[in-house]
């Protein structure tokens, strides 16, 4: 038996940052993606974002990768918004994401951040955002090819 406590702060946008996850929606999509993880074992703690963009923070089981994980929710959660919204068969999601780890002292702020994401993005965009979270965690970076 394994005795983990795998905390992980999922980024990722639309392709090209387009603004399409509507309000009307948002919460539907993340209930939806709640689900997703449920059904692989993992936990969803925390989720937000704004019109372009999406923060998860998944308590992860350690029997699937994060690159696994996060593809599982990417093309099962397009497939969602297609069949549910019709109007937005160009939804995609960018290829990239960033995945960084959380100690279980720094949960509370996190989830903090999450749910602040509206406010938040009154100041900086997901880009400059993005960045700085980059920045944050020591992650070596070539700006060109980051929202690629």
């Amino acid at each position: 038996m394994a005795y983990t406590n795998l905390r992980v702060h999922l980024i990722w946008s639309t392709k090209d940052r387009k603004p399409l996850i509507a309000d009307e929606f948002q919460e539907d999509l993340y209930a939806y993606i709640g689900g997703i993880l449920r059904k692989r074992k993992h936990v969803l703690l925390a989720a937000g974002g704004i019109a372009d963009h999406i923060h998860l923070l998944v308590g992860m089981h350690p029997t699937q990768t994060i690159a696994d994980c996060v593809r599982d929710l990417k093309s099962n959660s397009s497939v969602w918004v297609h069949e549910h919204f019709p109007k937005l068969k160009m939804f995609q999601w960018q290829t990239k994401y960033g995945a960084f780890s959380v100690s279980e002292s720094s949960v509370d702020s996190v989830m903090a951040y999450i749910a602040n994401q509206k406010e938040h993005h009154k100041k900086l965009t997901f880009q400059e955002e993005f960045l700085a979270i980059l920045r944050k965690h020591g992650i070596q970076f070539d700006p060109r090819y980051v929202f690629e």
